[in-house]
């Protein structure tokens, strides 16, 4: 059984030139046609020899027996098929005659291509439409861009977006270059069949390279890594290593005791989770609840900690935390503070609910406390902790 051999393929397939040429060029290696994929072409190897190919272009992607025997019977053999793309081939030796001889004739075969991939082209436009639609409003609707940048959960949906406006892109220029050709072949220009090809060849390579690279990383490692990084613990009764502000640290009150809610092994009330993504590999989300023995306070505090890759999203992410955890007219009674270790530091207080968003270099925290104690311990734990991370 012959070798096969598979090649990225020069370029778009309504490029029939360039297409017939490298199937010719091949062949003077050995390497013949056999089947042509959406980005490979397979080749079985034989012996050097110099084949003609010619490509049959219809408006369904199968081309019909009797179609096949009226060009067989003209010395051209049935190869494959690709869209609505057919192939046939020729040894040079026989100088088999030409299957269009007048342009056109052939411009006419292009006509109800050109039609189908028009309507085609709608339909996709107002499905990728709906789509970015879609994604817009989860990157935007809420007004927190760089909080839905940082968390991930978008990144992948956005990059097959831009894999089917791509494809809108392509399907455009086809249905531009189909009607190019038909107009060239009515003006009496038959296809070069010898087209130069390898400049194409040289760009489809590097772009596929780098889509095949984008689509695997997207699609396959990144979200699989994400999962294997999500995770949830019960938080640990004494961990001071750990990054976030404990209600130990702000309360110093013996007489409080977890608030506990244990279910599937889980005390969903003080726990925290672990997330990653490429804009913050280190992200963590923390709840925590203490009850008073006379039942009569219930401190708790919940956190969210980010450790950016890029610092310049710092200030924007805590622009978007205060607008997520906040309702209303609230955000307005966030005041600017300082702190003399902090970058960036905003305070809220509301009788028992104390808010605080601050940062230090790449690290930004998010707190939300009620309970008595003062915002200045608050501040203070907050600061040690995000330096406890920056330092890291």
């Amino acid at each position: 059984m012959a070798k096969t051999v598979r090649k990225i393929r020069p370029t778009n397939y309504w490029r029939i030139g360039e297409h017939e040429s490298w199937f010719s060029d091949m062949s003077l290696q050995g390497l013949h046609l056999h089947k042509m994929g959406t980005n490979l072409a397979h080749f079985k190897k034989g012996d050097p020899k110099r084949i003609e190919y010619r490509i049959e272009v219809t408006d369904k992607k199968l081309i019909t027996n009797e179609q096949i025997d009226l060009y067989e019977e003209n010395g051209w053999e049935y190869v494959t098929s690709y869209q609505w793309f057919h192939v046939f081939s020729s040894p040079a030796e026989t100088n088999a005659p030409e299957i269009h001889t007048d342009p056109a004739e052939q411009a006419f075969t292009l006509q109800r291509l050109y039609k189908k991939l028009v309507f085609n082209l709608v339909w996709v436009s107002l499905g990728v439409a709906l789509i970015l639609g879609m994604l817009l409003a989860m990157w935007f609707l809420d007004g927190t861009p760089v909080l839905r940048l940082v968390e991930g959960y978008v990144v992948q949906q956005s990059t097959l977006t831009i894999l089917y406006i791509y494809y809108v892109i392509n399907a455009v220029k086809a249905m531009l270059a189909i009607k190019e050709l038909k107009k060239s072949l009515n003006e009496g220009k038959a296809i070069n069949h010898h087209a130069p090809w390898k400049k194409s060849l040289k760009k489809n390579g590097a772009f596929s390279v780098v889509f095949i690279g984008i689509i695997l990383a997207n699609g396959l490692i990144m979200p699989f890594y994400q999962l294997k990084k999500m995770d949830t613990f019960t938080l640990p009764k004494n961990d001071e290593n750990l990054p976030f502000v404990r209600l130990a640290d702000i309360e110093q009150n013996p007489q409080l005791n977890r608030d506990e809610y244990y279910t599937d092994e889980f005390d969903w009330a003080n726990r925290y989770t672990t997330n990653w993504s490429i804009f913050a590999p280190v992200q963590f989300e923390t709840e925590e609840m203490w009850l008073e023995e006379s039942g009569t306070y219930s401190p708790s505090v919940s956190s969210e900690i980010y450790n950016l890759t890029f610092q310049a999203f710092a200030k924007p992410l805590l622009s978007d935390l205060m607008e997520w955890h906040t309702y209303g007219d609230e955000r307005g009674s966030f005041i600017e503070s300082k702190h003399p270790v902090l970058d960036y530091l905003v305070i809220h207080e509301d009788e028992e609910m104390k808010q605080l968003v601050a940062s230090k270099d790449k690290v930004v925290m998010y707190i939300r406390y009620y309970g008595y104690a003062e915002l200045d311990v608050l501040v203070e734990n907050a600061a040690q902790k995000i330096m406890l991370l920056a330092e890291s």
